[in-house]
Order: structure tokens, then C-alpha cells, then sequence
């Protein structure tokens, strides 16, 4: 449910940039505009993802997918050409020369995020987010079996690896484009791609991104009435319910929450950085999920009760380190990515602990229920440890460790 209001809000953001929205409607303020697109975007979504369910949104991603991969591309290519005036590979150049050091993978000394974080704060919430998340795994839910789920989540691992293409590569060029103009870090991509793409491809890669936003914004409240109906609208509230009861349970509270998000959205435009309130909005319930997890893949002792205390022991120690002084001062000082290292590794240890003072009686058994088949794709582990290398060797290849010294 957090997740909601920062898609609609990014997204939003990004479709006032690439149109000129503001333009079109005649508006005054970017906050009017902002308002309209946010909510237009919520209802359009909602009806989609309460009404279409999860096979639509799978479907959806595909092709959503497909059209960002190919238009996220073409952005950096004719960003490029305008950079290099005409010629993408004098934009290279340009770029280089100018921010060279914003091609070293591990940053440098004055870096925002250091890059020791990334064996920290920056691990833990990538692991959560690519294989606990509700909303992220959910897509594998459709494989008809566990050999066809891997696959697709080794596709999209490849997938992944040229990201910083369609991801890094705008913003720098957004950096280097609109450099000495007084524009919001947020608002630089829609600029982007409404300067450098003609307005046929712009058209194109609005309405891609449109649905982009759509997909994500209906996998996010999908996931949340998931969890909603199944984790506890049918083991606490009502355990007695039908299947009926269950799915109205989930669309009733999916329109709650929908409705609280486009109210909430517009709001984030006070925020100096999106990426970090969505990173600190993360960390509070990232971090403890990820920990129960763990803990009961390593132990079939821990009772629910260690689990219990964890997650509101890791939200209380998250939110205190991140909002209140001077606990906060202490945080910043560390960085807050090796504090959720920190409190992660204090969560575990204290659900282990939890574990041997007072274990369960019976260990827990995973049953299989034979829904889907099991059987493993044989070459996962292979091309899994090639990805691996690959990740590493892009690491290495832009590595200037000079800046280190």
C-alpha cells in the first residue's frame, strides 16, 4: 500500500513532463495538473486491476514490457545524438568527458551512497524487493510449473543487466543537458523525452509509460488486497468466509485503499528526492519482512511469537533511527543503508535466540499440495551463476579504484 501513492505520483510526473500536460489544459500550476493526471491515473487503474484481476495484469506486463525496453532505449539514443549534436557517439564522448565520475561503479569518496552499502542496506532491500515482494512474485504465480517460473525470472535477470542503459544513461544526460537550469531532479525525465524524442516516438513512449504505470499501479493494489482478504480478512476478521466473501473482502478494501493513495499522491510534491522517501519508506517494513523470512528458511523452531516481535521490533527501531533525534543524527552519520544492515542482523540474531529459549514443540513441515509441478529446470543453477559473473564483471569493468586512495 505505500508502494501506491509514490507510483501514482511518479508516473503522474512523468506523463506532465513527456505531453506538457500543464500546456495542453491551459492550467496555472503544476500542482492543478498534477492533481488531475494523479487521479485519472487511480481511477482508470482501480477499475482495471479490481475489475481485470491478476491474469490481466500479466498479459498487461508483457506488452508494457516489450514497448519500456524498446522506448527506454530510444531515449538514451536520441539523447545522445542531441548531446553529441546529431552523433551518438560524439555524446558519448561528451558525456565522459564531462561527468567521468559518474562512470566508476563504485563512486568515490563524496558519494550520496557509498559503495560499501551495497553489501548492506542496498542488499537487503534488493533481496526483498526482487524475491519476498508480494507484488513482484506475484507475476510468477501464472507459471505452470517451478521449471517455467524460474526461467522467467532468469529472463528477466538478463533483462535487467542492461537497465542502467535505459535507467543511468537518461539520467546523465538529463544532467548534462539541463546543467545551470533550476529543474527538479523528478521532473527531469519527462523533460528529457519530451526534448530529444521526435513527437512521433513521444507519443509512442507516453503511451507505453501509461501503461506501465497502469501495470504497476494494479500489481501494487492487487498484491495489497491479497494480502488483505487472504492474510486476514479470512484468518482473523472472518474465518468462516466463502470464496465470495473473500474476493468482495479484497475489491472493498482494494477501493479504500485506491482512494486514500490519489488523495496521498499529489502530497510527495514537497519531497526533495522521490527515490529517497521511497527508500526510507521501505526500509520500514522491508527490512523486518525480509528477516522473518530468512529466520524461517534457516529454522523450523522459531516460533510464530519471535516473528511476531521482530516485525514490530524492526518497524519501531527503523522509524526511530530515520525520524527521531538524535537517534537520527546517529543514523546519518552512519549511513542509513549500514543501519538497516544493523538492525537486520539484530532482528535475526533475536528471533534465533527467541528460538532456543522457547522452540516449538513440532518442527514445521512445508506440505505439497500438488498444484503445479516442481520439478526444477536443470540448467537454473548454471545460467544463475552466469548472471552472477556477468553482474560482477560489469562491476569491475567500470571500477576506477583510484578514487579510493
Amino acid at each position: 500500500g505505500i508502494l501506491l501513492p509514490i507510483i501514482l505520483y511518479t508516473g503522474a510526473t512523468g506523463l506532465i513532463g513527456i505531453l506538457d500536460v500543464q500546456g495542453m489544459l491551459g492550467l496555472e500550476s503544476h500542482e492543478q495538473t498534477l492533481w488531475i493526471i494523479v487521479w485519472v491515473v487511480g481511477i482508470v487503474g482501480s477499475l482495471y486491476a479490481l475489475f481485470g484481476g491478476l491474469r490481466t495484469v500479466a498479459v498487461s506486463d508483457t506488452i508494457n514490457g516489450a514497448g519500456l525496453l524498446v522506448g527506454g532505449l530510444m531515449i538514451a539514443w536520441f539523447g545522445l545524438n542531441a548531446l553529441g549534436d546529431g552523433s551518438a557517439l560524439a555524446g558519448v564522448d561528451a558525456l565522459a568527458a564531462g561527468n567521468p565520475e559518474r562512470f566508476n561503479s563504485i563512486g568515490g569518496p563524496d558519494s550520496g551512497v557509498p559503495f560499501t552499502t551495497i553489501f548492506s542496506g542496498i542488499l537487503l532491500l534488493h533481496m526483498f524487493y526482487w524475491t519476498t515482494n508480494q507484488q513482484i512474485i506475484q507475476r510468477t504465480f501464472g507459471a505452470r510449473s517451478l521449471a517455467e517460473g524460474q526461467k522467467g525470472v532468469l529472463a528477466t535477470g538478463l533483462l535487467k543487466l542492461i537497465g542502467p542503459l535505459f535507467l543511468v544513461i537518461p539520467g546523465m544526460i538529463a544532467y548534462a543537458l539541463f546543467a545551470g537550469q533550476d529543474i527538479k531532479a523528478d521532473h527531469s525525465y519527462g523533460m528529457l523525452v519530451n526534448q530529444v524524442l521526435p513527437t512521433p516516438f513521444a507519443g509512442f513512449f507516453a503511451a507505453v509509460m501509461m501503461g506501465a504505470i497502469l501495470s504497476s499501479y494494479n500489481s501494487a493494489l492487487n498484491s495489497t488486497c491479497t494480502l488483505f482478504s487472504l492474510g486476514l480478512y479470512q484468518r482473523v476478521i472472518n474465518p468462516a468466509a466463502d470464496n465470495a466473501q473473500v474476493v468482495r473482502s479484497g475489491k472493498v478494501f482494494g477501493w479504500i485503499i485506491a482512494l486514500c493513495s490519489m488523495g496521498l499522491a499529489p502530497l510527495l510534491l514537497g519531497q526533495e528526492s522521490i527515490f529517497a522517501y521511497l527508500q526510507k519508506m521501505n526500509g520500514l517494513y522491508f527490512i523486518p519482512i525480509l528477516a522473518v523470512v530468512v529466520v524461517g528458511m534457516l529454522s523450523r523452531r522459531v516460533p510464530p511469537l519471535a516473528a511476531k516481535i521482530a516485525l514490530v521490533t524492526g518497524f519501531l527501531l527503523i522509524a526511530i533511527g530515520y525520524f527521531v533525534p538524535p537517534a537520527a543524527i546517529i543514523v546519518d552519520a552512519m549511513h542509513e543503508f549500514h543501519f538497516l544492515g544493523l538492525v537486520f542482523a539484530y532482528l535475526v540474531i533475536l528471533m534465533l535466540v527467541i528460538g532456543e529459549l522457547r522452540p516449538m514443540q513440532d518442527e514445521w513441515v512445508q506440505t505439497d499440495v500438488r498444484a503445479v509441478d516442481m520439478t526444477p529446470w536443470v540448467h537454473a543453477r548454471k545460467v544463475g551463476l552466469i548472471l552472477l559473473l556477468l553482474v560482477v564483471s560489469i562491476y569491475v569493468t567500470f571500477a576506477d579504484l583510484s578514487v579510493l586512495s
